[in-house]
């Protein structure tokens, strides 16, 4: 990136960067006016317009992007992946652990 020094490995991932500088959001929403720097981020956002939810867990819930299923899934294995550094104590998800280390 010529603004930061940052370099990609794709071009693609240098242009998306690159709105981040100059503000560009190229992806309108037809829905609404919002738009967006990249297309899997206005796909995303569509989903709440449409209610698709492609990525089903065998329970009832499914989600709108993989990493929401991904992070749903630890509640049915039990993983905790996400330990606190200065006592141990272990979450499912990243955001859990960063409420709990407020209290330290």
């Amino acid at each position: 990136c010529r603004e930061c020094g940052k370099a990609f490995r794709w071009s693609s991932r240098l242009a998306h960067h690159q709105r981040s500088h100059t503000g560009e959001r190229p992806y309108k929403c037809p829905e609404c006016p919002k738009a967006f720097k990249g297309s899997s981020a206005l796909l995303y956002h569509q989903r709440g317009h449409t209610g698709e939810r492609p990525y089903a867990c065998p329970c009832p819930k499914a989600f709108k992007n993989s990493s929401s299923l991904r992070r749903h899934r630890h509640t049915h294995t039990g993983e905790r992946p996400h330990a606190c550094p200065v006592c141990g104590k272990a979450f499912a998800q990243a955001t859990n652990l960063r409420q709990h280390q407020r209290v330290h």
